[in-house]
């Protein structure tokens, strides 16, 4: 089977051809170059225009050679070169979009094959996913349009965590057009930090989202005050990887996985690999980053997993095959993998590792201690420590204060960035996900809102269930506020969580914003809405 991919979401005009038979990966791209700034939308598009039938006639020219000469002589019968022809249908740039999507309806009709649709961002993952020879990873997407951790559950990939802003490549761009330099600024931040040294740059993660404005903003400042761009370079890939590093290692520990993918063109970048790959190792993970032509934007990957949908019959008419510039991955139903069962490792072990600490778990007392992130820059990794572990113990003290169902804080070192507790509960909530049990987290956050306290981090493994309570823990990412949106952030940490633990999410989802309306402020769900509405692939 050879499937022709088209690929044109925002700069990169791209086709390939794959062979499922040979496992061969043929691709030609002709990438826009702005002239001076970003990616301006029209002239992606006028390039968009002029290349792809270019690189189309490139590679079905590469199909072609293949058939045999009789074949292609036949007067009884024509040969298409290719068994289906598969289009990036977004999420991107609508103008570029429309072009490959009219392109390859054109292509699908002319050579009278079946037409497949591909998510552009799925198949970041797929690409991944496939090359490894893992099972059911987690994947980072870090892209210049994009930032997200998905994981697999119940037929879905589900959006783990993503920004809250901007694409962690556009936000880099912003920076190095502020410094004069030209598109893509990726490779020339990462040349300049080569000679840089660590200043401080805001670090924002909440739950399994970030968020890129902060440091962008704090970066450019930092370079008219005077500091070197060297230097500002330098911190902004140690802090923004580690919070990509972060995020990635959150969402392994709260979906107990063990494989983790990279994707996206932000990923050719050697520190943020490196961080990965360091993180993974030290928490007993795999960790897989494709070859560099498989990270950009490529149709490479719009071609093997249209070759995997195709084989699951999960072609599109021509008639419905419109571009979808906000096409999320979660919307993607995957027709391609068996629903495998889900389960969790049992939470009563002697020790757990968690995303950021070791807990060493008593009959009575649990002995929580953040240890080192090697993977961190050592002054960034010892001001996180500290500061959580300090947050924590105060949040989970006046939390149990305002009501709400915490451990009792016995003790705190903060030199070791430990922290004892009581032991509370006997299950993680994930492994107990009921209505019920939702709807009392809905009752707690909206407590905890109610008396100035954000959670920061309420996922369904920062709260556990015995007989008759469901307890908060884990207060590290908690901060005080009286500002609505960070409220509906933990309505909207929470929410992912469900979509990435439960087989109901959505039924449980109902139940939790239920409890919330009684306990909370309907002005935070309203707000919760503006979150979930914000038009992140922009």
């Amino acid at each position: 089977m050879r499937i022709l991919g088209v690929e044109g979401t925002a700069w990169a005009a791209s086709a390939a051809l794959f062979d499922s038979e040979t496992d061969a990966v043929f691709i030609e791209t002709d990438a826009y170059q702005p002239e001076s700034g970003g990616i301006h939308p029209r002239e992606a598009a006028e390039h968009m225009s002029d290349a792809i039938p270019r690189v189309i006639e490139t590679t079905l020219n590469e199909a072609a050679g293949d058939i045999d000469a009789d074949d292609r002589s036949s007067s009884s019968k024509r040969v298409s070169p290719v068994d289906a022809v598969a289009f990036s249908r977004g999420p991107g740039l609508g103008p570029c979009l429309r072009i490959v999507g009219t392109a390859a309806r054109a292509l699908s009709q002319s050579l009278d094959v079946p037409l497949v649709g591909v998510n552009h961002m799925v198949a970041h993952l797929e690409i991944g996913r496939q090359r490894s020879g893992f099972d059911s990873p987690v994947c980072l997407n870090a892209s210049g349009a994009n930032a997200h951790v998905l994981g697999y559950r119940n037929g879905r990939y589900r959006v783990l965590g993503e920004t809250m802003d901007t694409g962690v490549g556009n936000a880099i761009d912003k920076f190095t057009r502020h410094v004069g330099w030209s598109h893509p600024g990726g490779p020339k931040v990462e040349q300049a930090a080569k000679d840089g040294e660590y200043i401080d740059l805001p670090y924002v993660v909440k739950g399994m989202d970030f968020s890129f404005s902060g440091i962008m903003s704090a970066a450019k400042q930092a370079v008219d005050d005077g500091h070197a761009v060297e230097d500002v370079c330098f911190s902004l890939q140690e802090n923004i990887f580690a919070m990509l590093t972060e995020v990635a290692e959150r969402a392994l520990s709260l979906t107990d996985r063990d494989e983790l993918v990279l994707g996206g063109g932000v990923g050719n970048n050697a520190r943020l690999r490196e961080m990965l790959a360091e993180m993974c190792e030290q928490r007993g993970a795999e960790f897989y980053a494709p070859e560099p032509r498989f990270l950009s934007d490529n149709a490479g990957m719009i071609a093997v997993l249209g070759a995997e949908m195709l084989a699951a019959g999960d072609t599109i008419p021509v008639a419905d095959s419109a571009v979808d510039s906000n096409f999320r991955p979660d919307q993607v139903s995957v027709t391609w993998r068996g629903r495998e069962a889900d389960a969790f490792r049992s939470d009563e072990a002697d020790e757990v590792r968690g995303a950021e600490a070791t807990v060493d778990i008593g009959p009575e007392r649990v002995a929580k201690r953040r240890t080192p992130k090697s993977y961190r820059h050592p002054t960034l990794d010892a001001t996180l420590r500290k500061e959580r572990t300090t947050l924590e113990a105060r949040l989970t003290s006046d939390a149990r204060r305002a009501g709400v169902p915490t451990p009792v804080v016995y003790d705190v070192d903060l030199a070791e960035s430990a922290i004892e507790f009581e032991h509370v509960g006997d299950a993680d909530l994930r492994n107990e996900l009921t209505a019920d049990r939702v709807r009392d987290v809905g009752r707690h956050l909206g407590t905890l809102h109610r008396n100035g306290i954000v959670h920061g981090d309420p996922t369904t493994r920062n709260l556990r269930c015995s007989a008759d309570r469901t307890y908060v823990i884990d207060f590290g990412l908690g901060y005080y506020s009286d500002d609505v949106e960070d409220y509906a952030m933990d309505l909207h940490v929470f929410s992912q969580s469900l979509a990435g633990t439960a087989d109901d999410a959505a039924e449980l989802q109902r139940a939790f914003e239920s409890a919330y309306e009684e306990a909370g402020d309907d002005a935070v769900l309203d707000q919760l809405r503006e979150i979930e509405g914000r038009g992140r692939y922009q």
